[in-house]
């Protein structure tokens, strides 16, 4: 059986949904959750996505599961799965919008990529349409997951990111 990847126009309400969906993170995670940020497609203005909010959220250690996730859950998002060999990551799932929720620890190399790739596709309209581009020549093609498709994009990923300037301390 195969996966069909829909790819939504971009979507203002993205936003909005994200702005609902981290205020209730917030809420029930109070000073736990160190950053709260919307990652992924849906967060980069003008850009065609899968309709499902990612959203990051950084904790002091994401292997202290005890610490978030029953709050996550009272919230009504379902815990997905630990990835331990895999920066420490958990994800849990929302249905109202969709979301997936990424937890990683505070520092965690991967969390900060998902932040300079997103920023730099706002910043970036060449390297924005670059990505599009891809996405939708991938989206045409059956997969056997949704996995398979994302791991397809890696590519191109790595050499945007290739491009895209880490933030400047300038403290």
């Amino acid at each position: 059986m195969s996966v069909t990847i829909h790819l939504a126009e971009a979507d203002p309400e993205w936003t909005a949904q994200y702005e609902r969906e981290a205020a209730g993170i917030r809420a029930a995670l109070g000073s736990s959750a160190v950053v709260v940020e919307h990652v992924g497609s849906t967060s980069v203005p003008h850009l065609a996505a899968k309709p499902i909010l990612d959203i990051l959220v950084l904790v002091a250690d994401s292997r202290d599961e005890s610490a978030f996730v029953p709050a996550l859950v009272e919230i009504g998002l379902v815990f997905e799965r630990r990835e331990p060999h895999w920066h420490e990551h958990r994800l849990l799932r929302g249905s109202d919008p969709a979301v997936n929720l990424h937890v990683f620890s505070v520092g965690d190399q991967e969390a900060a990529r998902m932040v300079l790739f997103r920023d730099h596709l706002r910043r970036d309209e060449s390297d924005r349409i670059l990505y599009e581009t891809t996405k939708r020549e991938l989206a045409q093609q059956p997969w056997p997951s949704v996995q398979h498709y994302a791991d397809a994009k890696s590519t191109v990923v790595k050499q945007i990111l290739a491009r895209a300037d880490p933030p400047r301390d300038d403290g």
